[in-house]
């Protein structure tokens, strides 16, 4: 059956002429007709005979006619009003707008060289306890001494910056630290502020708020928060051996640490590597047994690890013929997870055991139980393993619990301290140039313990995946690790 011409009257008004396929559901012809009254097809009553059209009416059985006038009965709903707000594209968006649209965090707005502090302070901002001890600190601005009024400055910097939806001048900040750390305000003939040594800041700036910052208790529980010393500091022991004659006895001192070096020669490939070689090291002193100067190695083991462990690649050296701190560019690696221990003492290493044992439990049943997961929501093939004679075995299920491990009482009296020896990157400051008076610094922090990181290049924060971290390793001329914080592994429940 051919097509034909019908005609509808609704509302005071009459539509001619209207192409109407009887081979069609009724559904097609209500569309039609919504899109000339706008009327929507479920408001729409068109009376035919015997009654309403419905959307399943086959429109064959009605006969139909060239002519045929069809009565309608129904209100048109309101047309859509155009957006208030104009639809905004991402690649239309500024930094501002980008930062808000994916709740990316503040900035800090370089304020001349001052990249090396920003990047600094981006990474200390990492520690949640230091933030908590912060804001439990009571003395004001101008109110005590240069280092008090210093940490006040950076309570209230902090602030501003969980308020601030852009990039933050630090302007109070950097002039009560250029008043504490008076070297760090030197300024060039064009009197432009000069560029420093991160590494140096990070050391002056930890120093103040350790000596500033004690025991704090979180609002969420009347446990006391560990104090900075103790959450950043570490213990070893160093033993003073004397080479040329090996009937000396040894010295053994014990020695703190707020960071452990990275020494990079030309065997240097692996964070690890490096660490050992800055431990181990010859060193030429007065021998009193031979009255004269002699070589020594003094070796050191870790006794007691931080819950924050600072690593400093050791890149710049002082070049005398270009009276310049020059950069080594050679590349080496860092790990994303860490583990301490083949540099702690053995005394230590027997505390940590059981505790090793309970993280790596509790990680291979998370591991499991995510793979189980995707077995059963269909995502993955079922996990099988294998049997001795090489045929499959039953599918995988969660292993018994382990009892309880019970921690070590030198632990439990230590708090600030890593029990296990295990750690998580959590941030590198990095270095671009070739000499340590020059260049920039960027700070890059881990987001949420996931595989995202922010890239803090002074007030431009951005969203990175892991694998841009990974390429911060060195070897040219890009962004180059010279600090890496990591943060002890949390514990099993």
């Amino acid at each position: 059956m051919s097509p034909i011409k019908v005609n509808v009257k609704w509302s005071g008004q009459k539509f001619d002429n209207i192409e109407l396929d009887p081979q069609e559901p009724a559904l097609t012809f209500k569309t039609q007709l919504f899109s000339l009254t706008g009327v929507q097809p479920e408001r729409q009553k068109i009376f035919v005979k015997g009654g309403m059209l419905k959307d399943d009416t086959d429109l064959a059985s009605l006969h139909l006619t060239d002519g045929h006038t069809f009565m309608m009965m129904g209100t048109a709903g309101e047309l859509p009003k155009v957006p208030e707000k104009k639809v905004m594209f991402v690649e239309d968006m500024s930094e501002k707008q980008l930062q808000t649209a994916y709740s990316i965090p503040s900035g800090l707005q370089n304020l001349g060289n001052t990249c090396y502090l920003n990047a600094t302070l981006q990474c200390m901002r990492v520690i949640p306890e230091l933030r908590q001890s912060l804001a439990q600190f009571t003395g004001g601005i101008n109110q005590g001494s240069p280092a008090a009024n210093l940490t006040a400055a950076l309570r209230d910097l902090y602030k501003e910056l969980d308020r601030s939806s852009e990039g933050y001048p630090p302007l109070v900040f950097l002039q009560l630290f250029f008043a504490l750390f008076p070297q760090f305000g030197e300024r060039d003939r064009h009197n432009a502020l000069r560029q420093h040594d991160a590494e140096e800041c990070w050391t002056q700036l930890f120093t103040a708020m350790r000596e500033q910052l004690g025991q704090t208790t979180s609002s969420s529980s009347s446990t006391p928060t560990p104090t900075l010393e103790k959450l950043t500091m570490g213990k070893m022991e160093v033993t003073i051996q004397c080479d040329d004659n090996p009937e000396e006895p040894p010295q053994t001192m014990t020695e703190s640490f707020a960071k452990l070096s990275c020494h990079i020669s030309k065997d240097t490939n692996f964070l690890p590597s490096g660490i050992a070689a800055a431990l181990t090291e010859k060193i030429q002193k007065r021998s009193p047994s031979l009255d004269r100067d002699a070589t020594y190695t003094r070796r050191c083991q870790i006794t007691r690890l931080p819950a924050y462990l600072t690593v400093n690649f050791v890149r710049f050296f002082w070049k005398a013929s270009e009276q310049v701190n020059s950069k080594i560019l050679r590349k080496v690696t860092f790990p994303t997870t860490f583990d301490a221990t083949s540099f702690c003492h053995p005394d230590l290493v027997a505390r940590m055991r059981p505790v090793r044992e309970a993280i790596r439990e509790a990680e291979e049943k998370t591991a499991l139980e995510k793979k189980l997961k995707k077995q059963t929501s269909g995502q993955s093939d079922a996990m099988q393993v294998d049997g001795a004679d090489g045929q499959t075995g039953s599918t995988g299920t969660l292993p018994e619990p382990s009892p309880k491990f019970e921690l070590d009482s030198a632990f439990k009296q230590d708090p600030g301290c890593n029990p296990s020896g295990q750690y998580d990157l959590c941030a590198v400051l990095t270095h671009i140039g070739r000499s340590s008076d020059e260049g920039h610094y960027v700070a890059w922090i881990r987001k949420d313990n996931s595989d995202e990181w922010y890239k803090y290049d002074d007030d431009r924060v951005s969203i990175v995946k892991e694998a841009e971290i990974m390429r911060l390793s060195g070897g040219g001329d890009w962004h180059t690790a010279y600090i890496c914080l990591y943060r002890a592994k949390d514990l099993p429940a």
